[in-house]
């Protein structure tokens, strides 16, 4: 409901304050040009598909399901008139899988508990069980999570709620509003993809409403907003400056190590290789006091871990720059390898 408001309101404010060229592309679609009824907000704010586990929905995407011109908007020019799409394997395939992560949570999740970390035996145990625990920890954890929005996710497509026109093979795109990619989230070789597959509609909030309004400081600001709108637990912030921390890292590596890895395609898979590894180990280290919620055995684990993650993280921020220039462009060095004229 707060990203709803929020929502409506800035959406209202680019509307009816600002020229579209002063806009954003998700600015301009997300701008409100008239004041919504009454009615049309109550009914908006208590949407029933996404009142318990979201998505959120933004106003002009709910106002095009209700008034039924969705599927019209989204749909393939060739298509039909009379085309309506079929949630109903999409649907399926949610919620099996929303049921797979709970029996799984169910089982394992008491041998992988987030307060053995505070145990004294936790840190007795070598380096490698030490990562490997909080790895398999966070990763439990992240299965009620996918539960309940694959839940949601199914409840939307279910009405019909959530259609985003068709692939170039012809396949119905259900992904216009969703919590969830757990697969490009658990696959990603980088940290943004990562992120940008991570309860997806409040990244999309926060992109829209803050990332691209804020003139300075725009990274470390959202992660802020990010932690304050999760709550008051120390563990929120110490995830979340974490963060912002390693996301300037990962920039870094990206502008100043990836182009000498795209000179060929086994460079490249090597790259990819190595960073998604990275981004899975690292991906664990900055989000398990997301869980454990407290502050000093948080700050007591990364000590045990030597704040090595950290420290990495900070050099590759502050010293890629400075020790490693960015090598200068070219036409045919630059390109991404490709195979078959797909792009990887």
């Amino acid at each position: 409901m707060t990203q709803k408001v929020t929502s409506l309101a800035f959406s209202l404010h680019d509307g009816l304050t600002k020229s579209p060229d002063k806009l954003t592309a998700s600015q301009k679609s997300l701008a409100i040009r008239e004041i919504p009824s009454m009615l049309d907000y109550f009914c908006y704010i208590l949407q029933f598909q996404t009142i318990m586990c979201g998505p959120v929905v933004f106003f002009n995407d709910y106002k095009d399901y209700i008034e039924g011109t969705n599927f019209e908007k989204k749909r393939d020019r060739e298509v039909s008139s009379t085309f309506e799409p079929a949630p109903g394997c999409v649907v399926a395939k949610k919620v099996i899988g929303a049921a797979a992560c709970a029996v799984i949570f169910v089982q394992l999740g008491s041998a992988f508990n987030i307060s053995y970390l505070k145990d004294e035996s936790f840190f007795s145990q070598s380096l490698a069980w030490k990562i490997f625990y909080i790895y398999m920890t966070t990763l439990i954890t992240r299965l009620k999570y996918y539960h309940a929005w694959l839940v949601a996710d199914a409840i939307c497509n279910n009405s019909g709620l959530g259609f985003n026109g068709l692939t170039e093979t012809g396949q119905q795109k259900w992904d216009l509003i969703s919590n969830v990619d757990i697969i490009s989230f658990e696959m990603a070789s980088n940290f943004r993809n990562s992120i940008d597959a991570w309860n997806k509609g409040t990244n999309r909030w926060l992109r829209v409403m803050v990332y691209e309004r804020v003139k300075a400081h725009s990274t470390g600001l959202t992660y802020g907003l990010s932690a304050l709108w999760h709550g008051f637990y120390p563990g929120y912030y110490v995830t979340f400056a974490g963060g912002a921390l390693f996301t300037f890292g990962a920039r870094a590596v990206r502008r100043h190590i990836r182009p000498y890895f795209l000179g060929s395609a086994p460079l490249k898979y090597l790259y990819d290789a190595i960073t998604f590894l990275t981004t899975r180990l690292c991906m664990a280290y900055i989000t398990f006091p997301f869980i454990l919620l407290e502050f000093w055995p948080s700050l007591r684990i990364y000590a045990d871990l030597y704040f090595s993650c950290h420290i990495f993280a900070m050099l590759a921020a502050l010293l890629l720059p400075v020790v490693m220039p960015k090598p200068a462009r070219s036409s045919e060095s630059n390109k991404t390898p490709t195979t078959n004229g797909v792009a990887r």
